[in-house]
């Protein structure tokens, strides 16, 4: 984990070196446009040919059957259904209120304007496997699917080298009450959702994190469905001066490089020393983890970046836009994130470790990577959905806009709409 420093290069510069860091290979594109044409021409043969490619597993069957789910549960502990139950109540209260009804505004006498929410019919839901297995993204996928009404929610999960799915994912796929979930990773599962095979119904929105070959499939499918956001490798950026435990700092940056080789943790502070401590810190701990070899590749991707001042560091952060953010400052805390403008999620002061938002606090963990979070929100109820606009008009309405409408028409040089008002006051 090198030290870099506002003295000598500029935000700028150092955001371009910062992304540089964890670029995607120029073959990736390429790569999976053959995918995704592979899936449209042959469907399912396609899917089983590829998984057995990248998975190592030959599969007879794609979708997960009721019987396997029922193992799932055998195979828990009942620890582990305990947390997952207890993590879906805290989601599930939390974007509950995500979505309200919204009062009629009256934009003239007798006219009347609202919008009402309606669900997406058909969702798909991609869960990574590989290096791990992720039962909370599930969660953090399906409850909000399920609290916006979505009639068919599809689930895609990579199968493990025996062709089965992790048991903790099919537990809490089950709590969410999702029962078509499919053996398919990759861009191949993504291309499934977007076209549709014999066995792997179309959808109209696809959701999910994912690597570099994933998200670039969701980039690409894009117009034939729509996405939630281009949500790839994971990443943290903490905030922080002298008054942070640097051990504690140095441990939520490595909870989030152990997600992958191309995860990328920053620090931002304005004092040197501390930055120091904390690298030797991330040295010290990364020997101590299960997962140090994917830590050690992810960490020649992740810097500390000494600061000037806490207003550099502001704006530092904005340019970068992180995945998640967290913000450990001895005085000014709320004067500082009034001044945050770009930011997936945000953990404030020194107990708000990054992880607890992977879990349990309730929020989303699915969020926009790679400075998408200039232009994206966290997943919520409200991305499974959509607002229809709604005008109720009555007859004094109509004719309080009358000269409006019948104006900007004829401007405009649209005689049928000048004369779709004007009909309605002949007699």
């Amino acid at each position: 984990m090198k030290t870099l420093s506002t003295k000598k290069e500029s935000i700028t510069a150092l955001i371009k070196r910062l992304r540089r860091a964890r670029s995607k290979r120029s073959d990736v594109e390429d790569s999976v446009r053959r995918i995704v044409d592979d899936v449209r021409r042959r469907g399912d043969r396609a899917l089983i040919d590829l998984t057995k490619k990248f998975d190592g597993v030959a599969l007879k069957r794609l979708r997960v059957s009721e019987a396997e789910i029922r193992t799932a549960y055998r195979i828990e502990s009942r620890d582990v259904v305990r947390a997952l139950k207890s993590a879906r109540a805290a989601i599930a209260k939390f974007h509950a209120q995500n979505v309200k009804r919204e009062k009629a505004v009256e934009t003239q006498k007798g006219v009347r304007v609202w919008r009402e929410f309606r669900p997406i019919e058909n969702v798909g839901l991609y869960v990574p496997g590989g290096k791990a297995a992720y039962p909370s993204t599930v969660l953090m996928l399906g409850v909000p699917a399920k609290l916006a009404g979505c009639k068919e929610v599809v689930l895609c999960v990579p199968p493990d080298r025996s062709g089965k799915v992790p048991s903790a994912v099919l537990v809490a796929a089950d709590l969410c009450g999702i029962s078509k979930i499919f053996k398919v990773g990759g861009a191949q599962a993504i291309a499934a959702l977007a076209y549709g095979t014999k066995t792997i119904p179309k959808v109209s929105k696809i959701f999910g994190p994912g690597n570099q070959y994933v998200t670039t499939a969701k980039m690409q499918v894009f117009g034939e469905v729509d996405i939630d956001m281009p949500a790839g490798p994971s990443e943290v950026l903490v905030l922080a001066d002298a008054s942070a435990n640097p051990a504690w700092v140095a441990a939520d940056l490595l909870s989030q490089l152990e997600h992958g080789e191309d995860s990328q943790a920053i620090l931002v502070t304005p004092d040197a020393k501390f930055a120091a401590d904390v690298v030797k810190n991330v040295n010290e701990q990364v020997k101590t983890l299960s997962r140090g070899a994917i830590i050690g590749k992810s960490l020649k991707r992740s810097f500390a970046v000494v600061v000037k001042s806490i207003d550099e560091a502001c704006r530092f952060i904005n340019e970068y836009a992180p995945e998640h953010l967290e913000i450990v400052l001895k005085k000014n805390e709320a004067k500082v994130l009034k001044k945050i403008e770009n930011a997936g999620s945000i953990f404030l002061g020194p107990y708000a470790s990054e992880p607890l938002g992977d879990y349990a606090t309730g929020a989303n963990h699915t969020l926009p990577t790679s400075g998408f979070a200039k232009m994206f929100s966290a997943l919520s109820v409200e991305s499974f959905g959509k607002k229809m606009q709604i005008q109720r008009v009555s007859k004094r309405g109509i004719a309080n806009l009358r000269k409006t409408v019948e104006t900007l028409a004829d401007r405009e040089g649209l005689d049928a709409h000048k004369r779709a008002v004007g009909i309605r006051f002949k007699k």
